[in-house]
């Protein structure tokens, strides 16, 4: 076996300050300075997700792209959910997938709504023969400076995106998961040490992992885990479309001991370690990766 050269983590990515830009939400990982990294040409699969099928939310960037890429590298086939703005990212991911030899299949649509949610794991199950590793990831995020600032509207939008979709979407799948099968939230910093500007976000994400927790204990008998990622402050989409002011944006991740962001394909790995049966003892745990900062 070939020896590998160890790698920097502090210089391995870039470092603020970064360029101001601004996108629409939801935003899109293409038109990004500088793009993201999602393991695209790095990421290395060795087989252990062979013949598992897996569903994931905001599979077109951030988070959810580098699990969608490595799980088909690890051999599973993948459904990505994503909104229809993101079609251009979304493609990228599902031709990465199939260039596997792996099944992708792209399932655009709203979260927030409770009936694509059961049509999403209907579509799921029927393009990819079965269901057994689930990934809630996509989320809401807009930053507002103040509480009196955070509209009804805003509130129930990030709402109905962070914590109803998870539990609309695992209700409507747990029929079809068979023990061995595993189920993964999206956490973050914020459930443990919450911003003073994103005070509808943060509490979606101790929700997160509180269900983890819960839902670990509850479904443990039946031989399916439950685990979680509390990832730090990661360079996706969701920080130049509203979840970052422009000033928090040109230092982003300075203020970890790393002094930089994270990238989604340093969070690659740990999606696919909570979806492998050699982490079969695993349950109710959440992994954090956060430069430094940051609990758990």
């Amino acid at each position: 076996m070939a020896e590998q050269d160890l790698i920097d983590p502090v210089t391995r990515y870039p470092k603020p300050p970064f360029k101001k830009q601004s996108q629409p939400w939801p935003g899109l990982a293409g038109k990004m300075e500088p793009p993201p990294d999602h393991g695209e040409t790095s990421y290395k699969g060795s087989g252990r997700l062979a013949g598992r099928k897996a569903l994931i939310t905001g599979g077109d960037s951030g988070m959810g792209r580098a699990a969608a890429i490595a799980y088909a590298r690890e051999g599973a086939d993948v459904a990505i959910n994503y909104l229809p703005a993101e079609e251009p990212d979304a493609q990228e991911v599902i031709a990465l997938i199939r260039k596997e030899g792996r099944r992708g299949l792209a399932i655009p649509g709203d979260l927030k709504d409770e009936a694509f949610c059961q049509k999403l794991v209907e579509q799921a199950v029927q393009g990819l023969g079965g269901l057994d590793i689930i990934v809630n990831n996509a989320a809401r995020q807009q930053t507002r400076a103040s509480i009196l600032d955070v509209s009804s509207e805003d509130f129930d939008a990030t709402m109905k995106t962070n914590i109803y979709a998870p539990f609309w979407i695992i209700k409507a799948a747990l029929p079809h998961l068979k023990p061995g099968s595993c189920i993964v939230g999206t956490t973050s910093e914020q459930a443990y040490d919450p911003s003073p500007d994103l005070y509808d976000y943060a509490q979606t994400k101790a929700a997160t992992m509180n269900y983890v927790k819960s839902l670990a204990k509850q479904l443990a008998s039946k031989g399916i885990r439950v685990n979680g990622v509390a990832p730090g402050p990661i360079w996706t989409p969701l920080q130049v479309s509203g979840g970052a002011t422009m000033e928090k944006l040109e230092k982003f991740g300075g203020m970890t001991p790393f002094g930089r962001p994270g990238q989604p394909a340093e969070l690659a790995s740990i999606y696919v370690q909570l979806a492998a049966a050699d982490a079969s003892y695993a349950t109710g745990q959440v992994y954090g990766s956060a430069g430094g900062s940051g609990q758990p």
